[in-house]
């Protein structure tokens, strides 16, 4: 029906389109969330604000809990008033939050910016996860993901030479004013990015997508089975309704150990390794090192979990993960250890992603933002937690446990995870053989 060739063609020009603006979207959005990272030592070296130790990792907390909050609030909003609109409110968000944090005068100004950009740094991923989750071809939602999350981990890399390129001839407020620049791409995203078809159809506003599913010649998604989302928190209840709550709880305990492990290495590996022993370098390395790992590793298991199913890559990718964490606290040749960080960055950030991409691919598309939202908004929690363990652990003078601690994680979300996974895939059958007409979780670990 929908297999013409042109058809195939003009459809495959729209998830081209929908996943580039995405992509840049959240490169932007990768930037802005690790630039305060690249540009701390500097602000420190010149004591930026009279900003102390002790302030500039409370600070770094404030974007988190921003990040939370927006994560948050993500899902509902964007079911309510719709992706597209989110997604150009949090590029603005953060945005102007970075020129607030550039022409701040006191710390409390400075820490105000960086949490209203951590509200739309965490509004906007699983807004443009959910985006992509729509428009990808059939069967490769997963590998689309990925595609999307490499974009985050560019952005960290972009972060660390904007530091090295920018901050030193002109100054940390310089790096900030960099970040203003993704305003410009609000009138593009409002122009030239479609509003999500699953959204409108969702919404009851049929001959709307009917008209921008024709202009492009994409295929009409069907009606959701039961009636559309209207109530605001009807949405969240779905998530909990029958045996649901098990699997959402599995989902919410996996992606706070995950987003534990990601902010917790992320913030502390080069402190913890210093600790045991090397002489590692430039920081810059490491940054680096890391997000170029990220993004192999996007790619890898997103293709891995289009063919095996994204729940099961995700808890193999974690049990990878804590032996490679835990494996940074022996000590080994510095070039040994430079692949061991490199891998565990392949590991560790597309272990996470694949816990949305599961959650993404199982939602029915009228509960899709916002069950990735608060998967992404509980994780949130693990993201706050995870830099603060690794500093009170190295305030005890603990620090050859925080490899352990964070391996532990990575052990803790791979159970998590795998039990999810086992859940599913038993449940499919029944599913498929007695309750044809309701569901609010596709199987997702075949996909």
């Amino acid at each position: 029906m929908s297999s013409s060739p042109a058809l195939s063609a003009r459809g495959s020009r729209l998830a081209l389109l929908v996943v580039g603006l995405c992509w840049l979207a959240v490169l932007f959005d990768g930037l802005d969330m690790f630039i305060y990272g690249s540009v701390l030592p500097h602000m420190l070296q010149e004591k930026a604000l009279g900003i102390t130790s002790g302030q500039a990792g409370d600070l770094g907390s404030y974007a988190t809990f921003g990040m939370l909050v927006g994560a948050l609030a993500a899902g509902t909003v964007a079911d309510r008033i719709g992706r597209k609109k989110l997604m150009v409110s949090c590029v603005a968000l953060f945005s102007l939050a970075s020129g607030l944090c550039a022409i701040a005068g006191s710390v409390g100004v400075f820490g105000l910016g960086r949490t209203l950009a951590g509200v739309g740094l965490g509004g906007l991923l699983p807004t443009a996860i959910s985006m992509v989750s729509d428009y990808a071809p059939r069967g490769r939602a997963a590998i689309t993901i990925g595609l999307l999350m490499t974009a985050h981990h560019a952005g960290g890399i972009l972060s660390a030479y904007v530091a090295l390129w920018i901050v030193e001839p002109l100054g940390w407020r310089s790096a900030f004013w960099v970040c203003v620049v993704p305003l410009l791409f609000v009138p593009v995203l409002l122009k030239f990015l479609p509003e999500s078809l699953s959204f409108l159809v969702a919404q009851g506003r049929t001959e709307e997508a009917r008209t921008l599913a024709g202009r492009y010649d994409a295929e009409l998604p069907a009606a959701p089975a039961d009636r559309p989302a209207t109530a605001r928190w009807e949405n969240l209840a779905n998530l909990f309704r029958g045996g649901e709550w098990i699997q959402t709880l599995l989902y919410w305990l996996a992606s706070f150990g995950g987003l534990l492990l990601v902010y917790g290495v992320a913030t502390w590996l080069p402190t913890l390794m210093r600790g045991e022993g090397y002489e590692l370098g430039s920081a810059l390395t490491f940054v680096v090192l890391f997000n170029l790992g990220g993004i192999v590793g996007m790619l890898v298991a997103g293709r891995a979990s289009d063919r095996f199913g994204a729940p099961r890559i995700s808890a193999i990718w974690f049990a990878l993960t804590a032996c490679g964490v835990f494996l940074l606290s022996v000590h080994m040749p510095l070039a040994l250890t430079f692949a061991v960080v490199f891998l565990t960055g392949v590991f560790l950030n597309s272990a996470q992603t694949m816990i949305y991409a599961t959650v993404s691919i199982g939602s029915a598309p009228a509960n899709r933002a916002t069950a990735v939202g608060w998967t992404s908004g509980m994780g949130r929690f693990g993201a706050v937690f995870g830099p603060w363990l690794g500093g009170q652990l190295l305030a005890a003078d603990q620090g050859d446990w925080g490899f352990t601690a964070f391996a532990t994680a990575g052990f803790s979300s791979m159970v998590f995870i795998g039990i999810a996974a086992l859940r599913t895939a038993t449940a499919a059958p029944r599913r498929g053989a007695g309750n044809r007409a309701t569901s609010h979780h596709a199987p997702a670990a075949g996909q």
